[in-house]
């Protein structure tokens, strides 16, 4: 057994049969990645890695398992799950997410082609863990998933409480022991006691606290869409394969990549990222001027870009000088928690009045963003008014703005 320090949970001990994996490069190469991508150029503590959170998600998913009183072959596929499950990461985490998704036509959970030319499969083999069911419990359609990929899941308590921990931000309070204490297995699903409704409570307040303040600040998001224009521009200047080899690399690794790339503009935004020019806010709208629902639903890399472009046109600019940033609308919390109390199983929505204005604060919260070089502001946020067409900010949305404060 190795015990290791951690700054969160304090000492995590990790099992004889988990360190080969623990050792394994994928799990290595995390240690170079960071948790919250660009979000250190806001946040200069911010710079913890994706190979820590894995080892407190890990120790958390242990602690679970003891409190289900799971035998010792699910106990060990729920801690190897755990420690893996994001070891399908590309560089800055979710920053480069859309372009796997666009390119490679995956997400990070989607592990099977990260491990077909690496040794976890056999250390896992070794140990008599199913890899099938380890990519299951990680994409979500093992009956235990619930543990590492769920609403209130491990992954979720121990990002929240390292994000808090290494930005400063105070929102990111959650108590997980009270919550895990909480869970119990009902019909073979992870359920929630009525017991832990407040932990649980807790839990989705941090996470909508921490979403303006860390995960969607405003110089992050440039930041990653000056990230994402980089990367296409680099992959569009680059011959086949290389979306799928960038994304196998480490941050250093991929910021030396585009800092050499054939593109021009590759090369210009990661210059500027690594010196924080960055682009500035043009126009940056909520659900109140423009129909957020219809226009992220609709919305994808390849339409962004699109616009981009017809606003730098209006503009007189040319395309990559116009980055537009059209979130995902947040979708409701904890559709997928079902809570025990004495007589059945409710949703948590059913027993959680604070649960709906969680949900409204989350869709408040959402904003469109266009963002271009500082000296091009005005006019830019002038083309973009009129390409997208924004509705003029009315004293009613004012009072609605000042009711939900």
């Amino acid at each position: 057994m190795k015990i290791i320090k951690d700054p969160v949970h304090g000492y995590i001990e990790v099992e004889d049969c988990i360190l080969p994996l623990l050792d394994s490069p994928l799990l290595q190469r995390l240690r170079y990645i960071k948790q919250l991508g660009f979000s250190y150029l806001v946040y200069p503590g911010a710079n913890h890695t994706r190979f820590e959170h894995s080892l407190g998600t890990m120790y958390l998913a242990d602690v679970m398992c003891r409190q289900l009183d799971l035998g010792p072959e699910d106990h060990r596929l729920v801690v190897a799950a755990a420690l893996l499950h994001d070891v399908g990461h590309g560089p800055f985490s979710h920053s480069v997410e859309p372009a796997m998704e666009e390119f490679c036509h995956r997400s990070h959970h989607d592990i099977t082609p990260v491990l077909q030319d690496d040794v976890i499969p056999d250390i896992l083999d070794e140990q008599g863990i199913p890899v099938d069911e380890v990519t299951g419990l990680i994409q979500g359609t093992h009956p235990l998933s619930g543990i590492i990929h769920g609403e209130l899941d491990v992954d979720r308590m121990d990002y929240l409480l390292r994000d808090a921990h290494y930005t400063g931000a105070p929102y990111g309070t959650v108590d997980a022991h009270r919550l895990i204490r909480s869970t119990i297995l009902a019909e073979g699903t992870v359920v929630l006691h009525e017991s832990g409704i407040n932990a649980a409570e807790s839990l989705l307040i941090a996470r909508t606290l921490m979403r303006p303040a860390v995960y969607f600040h405003h110089v992050s998001r440039i930041a990653e869409m000056m990230f994402h224009q980089a990367v296409y521009s680099h992959v569009m200047e680059s011959s086949p394969g290389t979306a799928e080899k960038l994304m196998k690399k480490d941050d250093a690794e991929c910021m030396h990549e585009l800092s050499g790339s054939a593109s021009p503009v590759a090369v210009a935004m990661a210059d500027m990222i690594y010196n924080r020019r960055m682009y500035k806010r043009a126009l940056y709208i909520g659900q109140e001027q423009v129909n957020a629902a219809a226009v992220s639903a609709d919305c994808n890399n390849e339409k962004m870009r699109l616009l981009a472009a017809g606003i730098a046109e209006h503009a007189g600019l040319e395309p990559h000088e116009v980055l537009v940033d059209i979130p995902r609308f947040p979708g409701d919390m904890s559709i997928h928690v079902q809570v025990k109390n004495q007589h059945r199983f409710l949703g948590l929505e059913e027993v959680s009045p604070l649960l709906h204005t969680l949900n409204e604060t989350r869709r408040g919260q959402w904003r469109l963003g266009v963002y271009t070089l500082p000296e091009y502001r005005t006019k830019v946020g002038a083309a973009a008014r009129e390409v997208i067409r924004i509705k003029p900010f009315t004293m009613q949305d004012t009072l609605q703005c000042w009711e939900r404060t």
